[in-house]
């Protein structure tokens, strides 16, 4: 195995330049500044080398959260700006003036062919990301990327091992872990201060449901929404969950009851369990008439740490008919978590700086998604679903190149030990079937035996 994987590194680095090219998110394409079709041009594949100073940035994706990030990093004292592109040149002009960034495009590959960046915030739609993700990487450059870094498992990790083989860090932005009162609870947690974890409680509730048009592709509540909830309970209780059980329905937006799968629901509540009888309870929906409502609480046997819902000021009123807040909670995520989205762009700055880990891991972001995998897989199903289901319907055949194994999960499920697709699941680069029987280890430990060390 270790033959194996020396060997396609050093193949995959003979391939860098053109692997530079080949990922190219044709619907990202676009022209220049002067309004002339974009020229590609070729990465030089090597790695990255720190130096002192601040790091330079490209960020691709000038919408909502493209912006929201490249504020965050002109205020960062160690991102210099670069460069920023949206296929709507118009906008990354904007947002390139009103930051002072001296470069826009409309073409992504422009971005992370730039001899002057050397990590790239990836801030496009979800069904680019993987292919931006391995561009980056064999163009060399570190990457930060909003959740998630792929829509399903197979990309997710052909991304991660595509930066592991390039050496090139990568971080999945999972702001929440960033946020001040999240991260008190978790510093709670880990010196001890209410003992060992008991029972964790999560809420998450939008001030009001989106379009049709926006449900419709994202996902599901599960992928799109509760993701975050889901990974900020395994970041609490510090260990690796066993099983799930989530249930899902449609009480505010009837439109949305024609979709597949969990784009149907826009409720759910969830049970997570962790080893020794732990468990986490969470609660999503996409309205809350009061405003946007995120709370933690988390039981220990020492005691209890808990976070109250954010507003906008401190102000309360007193009068003979109300008592209580003057205002209403924040009514937009980008608002409620600004100061999470500077942190943790301050987090992958000073990583890249200082040579250190990534704050919020590929695996990270791997795992969340097999997370919500299992979570629609419960609610689908009514019932409770192992996470240890949910990897092995995944084979390698090399660390770029996995599938789902239909075949595989089928013969699984049927209980069928010498069914072919259960053979072939075995014959995979690293292959889920050697995972499986007596050895069998956690969903997570599955997972990440599928990518480079």
């Amino acid at each position: 195995l270790d033959r194996s994987v020396t060997a396609m590194r050093t193949v995959v680095a003979a391939l860098l330049p053109a692997l530079a090219l080949a990922y190219t998110p044709s619907s990202f394409l676009g022209q220049n500044t002067n309004g002339r079709a974009m020229t590609r041009r070729t990465a030089a594949p090597s790695a990255l080398v720190m130096r002192e100073g601040p790091i330079g940035v490209g960020v691709i994706g000038a919408g909502r959260i493209g912006v929201v990030h490249l504020e965050a990093l002109a205020s960062c004292p160690d991102a210099r700006p670069v460069i920023i592109s949206n296929p709507t040149v118009s906008k990354a002009e904007a947002a390139a003036k009103k930051f002072n960034v001296p470069n826009w495009t409309g073409d992504d590959m422009e971005v992370i062919n730039h001899p002057d960046v050397e990590a790239v915030w990836i801030c496009s739609p979800s069904s680019f990301h993987a292919d931006q993700i391995k561009a980056c990487a064999a163009a060399g450059k570190h990457v930060f990327c909003e959740k998630p870094i792929a829509t399903d498992l197979p990309e997710t990790i052909e991304a991660i091992n595509a930066c592991k083989i390039a050496d090139v860090k990568l971080m999945t932005a999972l702001q929440r872990r960033f946020d001040p009162n999240f991260a008190r609870v978790r510093e709670a947690i880990t010196n001890n201060e209410i003992g060992s974890p008991i029972v964790a409680k999560l809420c998450s509730r939008d001030p009001a449901p989106p379009p049709f048009s926006y449900v419709e592709g994202s996902g599901g509540i599960f992928k799109d929404m509760a993701v975050h909830d889901l990974d900020m309970s395994r970041f609490l209780m510090g260990e690796e969950p066993e099983a799930i059980l989530a249930y899902g329905a449609c009480m505010i937006d009837k439109e949305i009851e024609k979709l597949p799968g969990a784009e149907a629901y826009d409720t759910a509540s969830v049970i997570i369990k962790y080893p020794g009888g732990k468990h986490a309870f969470i609660d999503v929906c996409r309205q809350a008439p009061y405003g946007y409502d995120q709370r933690a609480e988390v039981l220990g046997t020492k005691g209890m740490i808990q976070t109250d819902n954010m507003y906008p000021n401190t102000a309360r009123v007193y009068t003979n008919s109300f008592t209580g807040n003057a205002d209403m909670p924040y009514d937009f995520f980008m608002s409620r978590y600004k100061e999470a989205y500077i942190r943790e762009s301050e987090a992958f700055c000073k990583a890249l700086v200082n040579d250190e880990p990534s704050p919020c891991s590929g695996e990270d972001g791997l795992f969340a998604l097999i997370m919500a995998i299992a979570a629609e897989k419960s609610a689908a199903e009514g019932r409770w679903v192992q996470f240890s289901e949910i990897p092995e319907t995944v084979v390698c055949t090399d660390p770029l190149n996995c599938q789902i194994d239909f075949a595989g999960a089928d013969a699984e499920a049927e209980g069928s030990e010498d069914a072919e697709g259960s053979e072939k699941s075995s014959n995979g680069f690293f292959g889920w079937g050697k995972k499986k029987g007596k050895d069998k280890k956690s969903a997570f430990g599955q997972a990440a035996s599928q990518l480079i060390d």
